[in-house]
């Protein structure tokens, strides 16, 4: 178990550099101390989170305050020692770096979610100033997930879709391979566990079809070694290994991108790492010479690199037995910056070259610049999850410079991105020298022209905030509504405002509105009502999104008793249905038959009179007609699912097939085959020569759901499935 002093020391006399030893030790000695009476989850001492945290910063080649930041990160959260206690004892640097990693707490936040989106932003924030504190938050963030078996399954689902939705992002932003593929992995297993066994059902399957190869492992072996034997006078030096793609990766083809197993053709991949960039494309020639190259599957990032640093040629080819796989080939420079990223290119008092790692790095200063002024939580979770979650597209402008914008991004996006009144003025676009419509999305390699226009009153369209995928592009957009059109965007907010009250049965007289509004507008983080106005005017606010909130400090204003909300204090009562009602205890539960929810599916309760609460789909027809009737908002109240493994939900399949022979005897025997119970079936024959067939089955959780159509897809004359 690893909980003392030694293990620090013993990794760091593998490192590549120098620590301070007794720096070290006397962080060690102190946060122990501080986390003497404290227990993990899972019965550990508490120490043992820590001491781990330093131990991957020190794999990674951080710095000695990075490691001693490591081991008191949470001293300050957790603990009765402040910020100046560190700074007193460790120096300013290292309290400034543990004062980034530590959360915000007590403070007045109306709801938990602005609290987290504070705890997000203020670590973007520390992380702008200093990039070390992404780097720890990681590390922190990657033991946890390691160690998550402790957890609820509610807190393991939310947990890994934020690793899901930021930190891998943010790790993959900051090129850091390593960390960023065994976050997903972690987080995907607990997301999607049937999915998750099923690759890895798949890749022991792809073991026994390579007959030729013992295993995975033998293959790599095999690829490794022919590679060797062509380019060994070519790159004398060269290190050669093999690595299977991730799981994450996997499920990214075949059941987000909708491809089969044979279409996933990186599946294995081969690194060839050599000294010089000359002997990297020698090395691609030579691989071309012993393996068929795949047309269109060659990519070269040293003559284009990732925004992240990524520098690398890609090319995938067919092996022995019509096996293929992906050569990567890079320098070895190249190739710790591909391993590990920022940590690569680590500056602080190592004597290391920055490497124009400030110019590299000022995309997280645009993201904090423009998130400064995101009016709604939603709205910052929104872009920050755009700005570094997304797939990305390069594309040229006509003097030859590249410009990265996420996947989706059109015209417009690609105007704002080169400058403010290069979007406001834009009246058109070309693409490779031809005309298109403004709102076209941009690919990679395409050479974009923006048509401007002199003329001084001329600017963009609101419908343009509909369009554009980039924060960028909304915040400029907005923001030019904001000082041009201020006048128009009071009245247009006072006109929206009156329709929402109105709809919602919010009745004041003159006065008391005033002082409502008034209360609500610095509420919202606004000096006065007319600046409240004018940000829903011109879409800094979706008045619709702050309903919620308004309502509920009319009914105090008013003290009218409400329906309970779900918020920080409310307690959660749990029951037989494997469903937790928000304020109620011990009500009758009803899955509702109309959408047969199960759990994975967003869901929401409807109180009725005499059968307790109805659990519905989010998405169900019946609730988004009763939605439309603001007498009906009252009965609505929060519900989500609990940890109940032994739980079976009805739910139905909807197959459209050909009309062959057997055609329902091999859907059932699939099933039989899934161990899947069949509650009830309905064959019909119709005139196209088809046959629609429709299942009821008993599941326990949508992603098997998932899992069993894709199953059933395989079956010869299967045209779709619905569920």
């Amino acid at each position: 178990m690893l909980i003392g002093i030694n293990c620090l020391l013993d990794a760091i006399k593998y490192a590549d550099h120098s620590y301070n030893i007794d720096l070290i030790t006397r962080a060690f000695e102190f946060a122990k101390d501080c986390h003497s009476c404290q227990k993990r989850l899972s019965g550990e001492p508490y120490i043992i989170h820590p001491i781990n945290v330093a131990l991957i910063l020190i794999n990674l080649g951080m710095d000695t305050n990075s490691v001693v930041a490591g081991l008191l990160h949470d001293v300050i959260e957790d603990t009765k020692v402040s910020k100046d206690d560190i700074s007193e004892k460790f120096g300013a640097d290292i309290a400034l770096l543990v004062d980034g990693v530590t959360k915000l707490s007590n403070v007045p936040l109306y709801t938990k979610e602005e609290q987290h989106v504070e705890n997000i932003r203020k670590m973007l924030l520390a992380m702008s100033k200093d990039i070390r504190v992404i780097v720890i938050k990681l590390a922190d963030r990657l033991h946890n997930m390691r160690t998550a078996l402790a957890w609820s399954e509610q807190k393991r689902r939310d947990k890994s879709l934020e690793t899901m939705e930021i930190y891998a992002p943010l790790a993959q932003r900051l090129g850091m391979r390593t960390i960023k593929e065994e976050l997903e992995d972690i987080a995907l297993k607990y997301l999607d566990p049937v999915a998750y066994e099923e690759i890895t059902q798949m890749l022991q399957k792809q073991e026994l079809n390579n007959s030729i190869y013992l295993n995975n492992e033998t293959y790599i072996e095999y690829i490794e070694q022919k590679v060797f034997n062509k380019i060994k006078n070519i790159a004398s030096n060269a290190k050669i290994n093999g690595r299977l793609k991730s799981h994450y990766g996997i499920y990214r083809k075949i059941y987000i991108n909708g491809k089969d197993w044979e279409e996933v053709f990186d599946i294995y991949a081969i690194r060839v790492i050599v000294n010089t960039v000359s002997e990297c494309y020698n090395v691609l020639g030579a691989m071309h010479e012993i393996f068929t190259p795949i047309p269109n599957r060659f990519k070269d990032y040293i003559s284009t690199p990732k925004p992240n640093m990524y520098q690398s040629l890609h090319t995938t080819v067919i092996g022995t037995g019509g096996i293929p796989f992906e050569i990567q080939i890079r320098t070895f420079d190249m190739h710790y910056i591909a391993e590990y990223g920022i940590a690569a290119h680590w500056k602080y008092k190592q004597g290391v070259q920055s490497d124009g790692l400030e110019k590299r790095l000022s995309w997280i200063r645009r993201i904090i610049e423009l998130q400064q002024e995101s009016d709604t939580a939603e709205d910052f979770m929104q872009s920050i999850k755009t700005d570094i979650g997304s797939e990305e597209v390069f594309v040229f402008t006509p003097n030859g410079e590249v410009k990265t914008l996420p996947v989706g991004s059109t015209i417009i996006d690609f105007a704002y991105s080169i400058h403010s009144e290069v979007g406001n003025k834009m009246i058109g676009g070309k693409i490779n020298g031809r005309i298109a419509p403004i709102e076209t999305k941009i690919k990679t390699n395409q050479v974009i022209e923006i048509i401007t226009t002199k003329s001084a009153n001329h600017g963009p369209s609101r419908n343009w905030l509909k369009i554009v995928k980039t924060s960028e592009a909304k915040h400029k957009i907005k923001s030019w509504f904001k000082k041009e059109k201020r006048a128009e965007n009071i009245q247009e907010g006072m006109t929206e405002i009156k329709r929402e009250f109105a709809r919602n049965n919010i009745n004041l007289t003159e006065n008391e509105l005033q002082v409502f509004l008034d209360s609500i507008a610095h509420r919202n983080k606004f000096n006065s009502i007319d600046d409240f106005y004018a940000a829903i005017g011109y879409g800094g606010i979706v008045v619709s999104k702050i309903m919620p909130p308004i309502k509920d400090a009319y009914s105090k204003y008013k003290n009218v008793p409400t329906a309970p909300r779900q918020n920080q204090s409310a307690r959660s009562f749990s029951n037989s249905s494997g469903v937790t009602v928000e304020g109620i205890e011990h009500c009758l539960v009803n899955l509702a038959k109309c959408c047969n929810p199960i759990p994975g599916n967003s869901i929401i309760g409807f109180i009725t009179r005499g059968n307790g609460v109805t659990v519905h789909k989010t998405i169900c027809p019946n609730i988004l007609n009763t939605q439309k009737d603001i007498t009906q908002l009252d009965k609505f109240i929060p519900v989500h699912w609990t940890n109940s493994p032994n739980n079976k939900y009805i739910s139905s399949l909807k197959i459209l097939a050909q009309n062959q022979d057997n055609i329902v005897a091999k859907v059932t025997s699939e099933l039989a085959n899934l161990n899947i119970t069949i509650n009830e079936l309905n064959a019909k024959f119709l005139k196209n020569n088809n046959v629609s067939i429709v299942f009821s089955i008993w599941i326990s959780h949508i992603s098997q759901l998932k899992s069993i159509t894709q199953k059933l897809k395989k079956i010869t004359g299967i045209i779709s499935i619905d569920s």
